[in-house]
């Protein structure tokens, strides 16, 4: 990405949407303007504000933008669309962040096209840039159910924030398993967030929007529609470190959101299925003979693909020999000492954090390490009880 067209983060104040989200949200509101389009518009002409003050002719001149889009841009500045989507946004409980908010996830920002705008219902935090994908077949068998919820639960009991699409079957086994565990769940949405679908899914979503979030990028009262889901996929693939593929057939979407995943350089695990069950395995076994996905039985398997992440994330588990009245010692021993058991990197982050840099962008910018080890290392330290999280994604260490 250019420094031209790198996000400024702007600064958030917990209204519906920003100043500079309202330009985005415009553009977006034109029809055929997608992700594509824009980048063109803002690498032609440098910023928003020039997209917005650009004659019919000098839009048209774009690439791929047209006399129809480049009169549609054009007529759509003087409108109200605008202000009526954000009134019916803030009406169902709705935020509109868009890529330059210092809430927008920044993983997405390593896709080609990452969504201009996301609506938002529920809350994002910097740690969901340690999260892993789960997605299935919707007719999924009793095996595809137990799998989703055991590694959902599995992967939010270990820290990771699980995503998945809301859909029927391994979609919504995967937010309850996270859910059932304690942990933070994502829901990526085909339609707009006015509604819910399936409409069966209503009460599930509220628990995700309440330990979570549910996010789209399309407008607001935008109903289901199959050419949107694929396009959806790529989301909850950019917004994962992998993604776990459960019961797939030869052409189920899942393999959409494994191919994209793929590309933005994510993990793909897939977890092996019966030879006799084409309909629900064919896809997911495809994947593991061909060498599209690493083979999965546990949650071992995707730590280990992980590297650092991995490693951070590893549960804390006793020795089975330990010795009688040793975690007593323990407990003490962390109550005395400021932090238990800190590695190089955590002990980096942790004094960041004590010096004043509380945001993770702040804390990555001076530790010179990769933003997504210090929000892997983040959650990690609060696991720990090191630092405990605060409102607009900062941390302050945990006073013992």
């Amino acid at each position: 990405m250019s420094d031209l067209l790198k996000p400024r983060r702007s600064t958030e104040t917990g209204a519906v949407i920003t100043d500079i989200g309202r330009q985005y949200l415009r553009l977006m509101m034109v029809p055929d303007i997608g992700p594509i389009r824009l980048h063109r518009l803002l690498k032609q002409f440098g910023s928003l504000d020039a997209v917005h003050s650009a004659s019919q002719a000098e839009l048209q001149a774009v690439a791929s933008v047209g006399s129809k889009t480049a009169r549609s841009i054009f007529e759509n500045r003087g409108s109200d669309t605008v202000d009526r989507e954000v009134a019916r946004a803030a009406d169902c409980g709705v935020r509109v962040v868009c890529r330059e908010d210092a809430s927008y996830p920044p993983q997405l920002l390593q896709m080609a096209d990452p969504p201009p705008c996301l609506y938002v219902r529920g809350t994002l935090e910097p740690t969901d840039a340690v999260g892993i994908s789960i997605v299935g077949t919707r007719r999924c068998s009793h095996y595809g159910v137990e799998q989703a919820h055991r590694f959902a639960a599995l992967l939010a009991r270990a820290g990771f924030t699980v995503v998945s699409g809301l859909a029927r079957g391994v979609d919504s086994h995967a937010h309850r398993g996270a859910l059932a565990a304690g942990g933070r769940t994502i829901a990526v949405l085909g339609n707009g967030l006015a509604t819910v679908y399936p409409p069966e899914h209503a009460a599930l979503a509220d628990e995700i929007a309440d330990r979570g979030a549910i996010l789209s990028e399309l407008p607001i009262d935008t109903g289901p529609d199959r050419k949107n889901f694929p396009v959806r996929n790529r989301i909850i693939a950019g917004l994962t470190l992998g993604v776990i593929v459960i019961e797939a057939g030869k052409n189920s979407g899942a393999l959409i959101t494994a191919r994209c995943a793929s590309e933005y350089n994510r993990e793909v695990f897939a977890l092996p299925g019966r030879v006799d069950d084409p309909a629900n395995t064919a896809g997911t076994n495809r994947l593991i003979r061909d060498g599209g996905a690493k083979l999965i039985t546990c949650l071992e398997d995707v730590l280990d693909e992980l590297g650092d992440v991995g490693r951070i994330m590893q549960p804390d588990e006793a020795p089975a020999d330990t010795p009688p009245g040793a975690e007593d010692h323990a407990r003490a021993d962390a109550t005395d000492a400021a932090v238990p058991k800190l590695n190089e990197t955590e002990r980096a982050i942790l004094d960041a954090i004590t010096s004043g840099h509380d945001h993770p962008d702040s804390i990555s910018a001076h530790t010179h390490l990769d933003i997504t080890r210090v929000t892997a290392t983040l959650t990690g330290l609060q696991l720990k009880g090191a630092v405990k999280g605060l409102p607009g994604g900062r941390f302050a260490p945990h006073r013992r």
